[in-house]
């Protein structure tokens, strides 16, 4: 089978190419998946910058995917050959950018049916970030005592920050504020759902205050925001919850006064730790597949850059390191 990968990680991320590798078998609770589309993330960039293969292998990235399954292992229950899924699997193993690709069926869900494999393959990593990050990390539905019931998103259009919006809009009461400083990105945000815009190109908590939610309860940033922890801390309410996906080493302290729960999310960690509630992930998928199918939640996919193959997704790669993209890039077929 056609995979792309590399064999020596590269910081100019030039060093992706075609590969002839052998088809994989599944075991035990694995699918084995004929892939028709995939999109891209910051991950994928991250790991081809540093991540070596073992020596003498071949690394593939590409943590999402919608595809079909071709083969199912023997102890599977949830699919069967020949249905359609989406899923962003796990970083511990090889990734989706090859024609067949194998995954822990209880960390994937039902295609939705509304939508073609590049539009679903938008979806699954950024939807579990952002429904883990705000119902498991944040626990939205637990007030904060004298909070704003409200949620501040900090980087709006990306592809977290576009899928958080719109699972707050459907899925809480909360009054939904997302940051962004372009035109383009201010409308994509208002698009997806939020409520309030406000620009992060300039101070926070003055714009907060003036929108008259109250002092939030909740932040989720969705882009490294470590040089905004005064900001953010200022303009939270005591006591708050803010979650954090980037694993940036910054100091926390500036929320200690206001004894503000600072918390990681990481999608991967069920998948990496197989947790007891690993599960959770099919779940969710399948759900968020239901609300996509109701016209409740939109796909977030904004480019579509072709073909899978190593010149298109270097070409991905190189744009979304950039801070220009706005949602999510998808690539398909090979």
């Amino acid at each position: 089978m056609r995979a792309i990968g590399y064999r020596t990680p590269s910081p100019a991320l030039d060093s992706l190419e075609a590969f002839d590798m052998p088809r994989p078998t599944p075991a035990g609770r694995d699918l084995l998946i004929e892939v028709r589309a995939v999109s891209v993330n910051p991950v994928d960039y991250k790991v081809a910058s540093g991540t070596a293969p073992k020596p003498g292998g071949i690394k593939v990235v590409g943590y999402d995917a919608a595809g079909v399954v071709a083969e199912a292992g023997p102890e599977a229950r949830f699919f069967k050959q020949g249905d359609e899924v989406f899923y962003a699997g796990s970083i511990g193993r090889q990734g989706a950018n090859a024609e067949y690709h194998l995954v822990d069926e209880r960390i994937v869900g039902e295609k939705p049916r509304s939508l073609d494999f590049p539009a679903a393959a938008a979806l699954p990593l950024t939807s579990i970030t952002a429904w883990e990050a705000m119902f498991d990390r944040l626990d939205v539905a637990r007030d904060v005592p004298g909070a704003g019931r409200a949620i501040l998103i900090v980087g709006g259009a990306g592809g977290v920050g576009s899928i958080a919006i719109q699972l707050a809009r459907q899925l809480t009461d909360l009054a939904v504020a997302a940051t962004a400083s372009r035109p383009e990105t201010t409308q994509w945000a208002k698009e997806m759902g939020a409520h309030y815009v406000v620009d992060h190109s300039k101070p926070l908590a003055p714009q907060v205050a003036a929108l008259g939610i109250g002092a939030p309860a909740f932040i989720f940033a969705t882009v490294p925001a470590g040089s905004r922890f005064p900001d953010l801390a200022e303009l939270i309410a005591p006591q708050g919850r803010i979650a954090l996906i980037n694993g940036e080493a910054a100091d926390v302290s500036p929320f200690m006064r206001k004894s503000v729960a600072v918390c990681y999310e990481l999608m991967f960690t069920r998948p990496l730790f197989q947790t007891a509630d690993i599960e959770a992930q099919h779940r969710l998928l399948c759900e968020l597949a239901d609300l996509v199918d109701a016209g409740r939640v939109r796909t977030t996919m904004r480019e579509h850059y072709g073909r899978i193959d190593a010149a298109n997704l270097m070409r991905a790669f190189a744009f979304l390191r950039s801070g220009r993209a706005v949602g999510k890039i998808v690539l398909a077929g090979f």
